[in-house]
């Protein structure tokens, strides 16, 4: 029993592990509420390199390393956000008008509307697979802008049934908050990191598969 309770036992490691969550969720929302918006993205990626670090218990001070990766990814993920924002307003506004929001689409043809309503689904179903990849993909490895978006969205076609499951961990709060509306409070208390810790154990599996040997033998490479 004393086992269980000492400093180094798995009750006062899983607080700890608690403790370090509650704070990197506080640290992520500040950012991203303090740049107005346009941090989000940085923070992301920032919130990712930390716990994709966590589950392999490699990380280190959690503020120093929240803003190092933090600033050092600001310009990509920054970018990568924005065109993420644009993208998804786009889809947004398509969606808008085929469902008759934003106007009478009585005169289109109803097989086109079909037509078109399929292909808006299926190009919002590689956005929000996209979106799911590519910023623990810039918090892991270094590449291009360009790169690091075509390679979110071809890693998660070829592990589709983990992109499936990293998509229900992502909407699993929104499902949550619709029949249980109280418990939103709790995701902001630890919501945020607790979906990307859960997540990157998923992440860690899949990006083995990229990692060369020599980067996986180095607890720094991450």
């Amino acid at each position: 029993m004393s086992s269980i309770f000492n400093v180094e036992g798995p009750v006062f490691s899983t607080l700890d592990r608690i403790a370090d969550l509650f704070w990197l969720n506080i640290l992520y929302i500040l950012c991203c509420v303090l740049g107005l918006g346009i941090t989000v993205g940085a923070s992301t990626t920032a919130l990712y390199y930390v716990t994709l670090k966590m589950v392999k218990n490699e990380e280190g001070p959690i503020t120093k390393s929240f803003f190092r990766a933090f600033k050092s990814n600001f310009k990509q993920a920054t970018a990568i956000w924005l065109i993420a924002v644009v993208v998804g307003g786009i889809l947004f506004s398509d969606y808008a008008v085929m469902s008759g929001a934003w106007g009478d689409i009585s005169a289109m043809p109803d097989m086109m509307r079909k037509v078109l309503v399929v292909v808006l689904f299926v190009v919002g179903l590689f956005y929000l697979l996209t979106l799911c990849y590519v910023f623990p993909l810039l918090a892991r490895f270094e590449n291009t802008i360009r790169n690091t978006i075509k390679n979110a969205l071809l890693i998660s076609i070829r592990h589709l049934p983990y992109s499936a499951l990293l998509l229900l961990i992502t909407a699993a709060p929104a499902i949550l908050f619709y029949f249980l509306p109280g418990t939103i409070i709790l995701f902001f208390i630890i919501g945020f990191s607790l979906i990307a810790f859960v997540s990157s154990y998923i992440y860690v599996k899949i990006f083995a598969y990229y990692t060369p040997k020599e980067e996986k033998e180095d607890p720094e490479s991450i």
